[in-house]
């Protein structure tokens, strides 16, 4: 993982969270209980941090909503069996709905993707009604192993993802058309 592929994401450099030992912190929300095992970090989310996450010595995350209740990608976290059948019904669908710009990347995890669709400067509100609207979508193509970010069943503080290890595929523009 290079730092031009980590720039594709346009995550927030600020804060970031970092995964502890410690007991989690018992949160309540919508009548359910959530452990949160990561701490935020008022410090920037630098390379030396990055390079750290990627030599396994520290798991970090990233913050999906930024400072200005803004949002820059729609993430589909897939944690399932297949990997490869589900990215390719999931950029099938994506095409079909005009989102043309996501990057797919490799977690930590063996089958397990976070593939972030490059929306850019979109209101909260407005991308939790796009991030359901491709969740009823993709659950009609493809078995229930993932969840999208953002997303109003989580607290807010759990709207974050682990910095991804790998990139998986790219698509970008409207380059694939000259193939159909």
């Amino acid at each position: 993982m290079t730092e031009i592929e980590l720039k594709l994401i346009k995550m927030d450099a600020s804060h970031y969270y970092q995964k502890t030992s410690d007991s989690p912190v018992q949160i309540n929300h919508n009548g359910r209980i959530f452990f949160d095992r990561f701490k935020r970090v008022d410090s920037l989310l630098g390379l030396n941090i990055i390079k750290k996450h990627i030599k396994n010595e520290i798991t970090v995350a990233h913050s999906i909503i930024n400072s200005r209740n803004k949002v820059e990608n729609i993430v589909i976290d897939y944690n399932g069996t297949n990997d490869d059948t589900f990215y390719h019904k999931a950029q099938l669908l994506l095409r079909d709905e005009g989102y043309l710009n996501f990057t797919a990347y490799r977690s930590k995890t063996k089958g397990h993707l976070h593939i972030y669709i490059h929306k850019g400067h979109t209101d909260l509100s407005e991308a939790k009604l796009i991030a359901k609207t491709l969740n009823l979508k993709l659950s009609s193509v493809a078995p229930k192993q993932w969840r999208i970010f953002p997303t109003d069943e989580l607290p807010p503080s759990f709207n974050i993802l682990v910095l991804p290890y790998s990139v998986y595929a790219k698509e970008r523009g409207m380059s694939w058309l000259k193939h159909m």
